[in-house]
């Protein structure tokens, strides 16, 4: 069994990663760290070398953590949300463990809501981590 999380480079994205680490080594799971991304003209080449150092960088951080961690750059064309319940039903994960952040009715209206989609279609359970 796994431990999914998804990562960005932000607050939250942090407070969910170390989270799932501490999960990991608790639980003796393997953790995936997913960095997911719509793809096409909204990742330009910078944006994606930026993405995936940042992706690195946090797996260098990790090395040491005791837990056995794989790390995965996804640009699939998919919401993230998508590409997490994907990467769970995959790998048959026990958990996934997302990072949250205050966002406005209006926001949320506008640009819909991965965490939301998560936790209403995930095939396991969610632990939701504010930043």
């Amino acid at each position: 069994m796994t431990i999914v999380v998804g990562f960005v480079p932000t607050k939250e994205g942090r407070a969910a990663l170390a989270r799932a680490v501490q999960e990991a080594r608790e639980r003796s799971r393997r953790l995936i760290v997913i960095n997911s991304h719509r793809g096409g003209r909204d990742l330009d080449d910078d944006a994606s070398r930026a993405a995936e150092e940042e992706l690195q960088r946090a797996a260098e951080e990790l090395s040491g953590s005791g837990a056995e961690i794989e790390v995965r750059q996804l640009v699939r064309g998919n919401e993230p949300a998508e590409d997490l319940i994907a990467v769970a039903t995959e790998t048959e994960a026990d958990l996934i463990v997302i990072g949250l952040r205050r966002r406005t009715p209006v926001g949320k209206l506008i640009l819909g809501s991965n965490a939301q989609r998560i936790l209403l279609d995930a095939p396991c359970a969610v632990l939701a981590v504010k930043g």
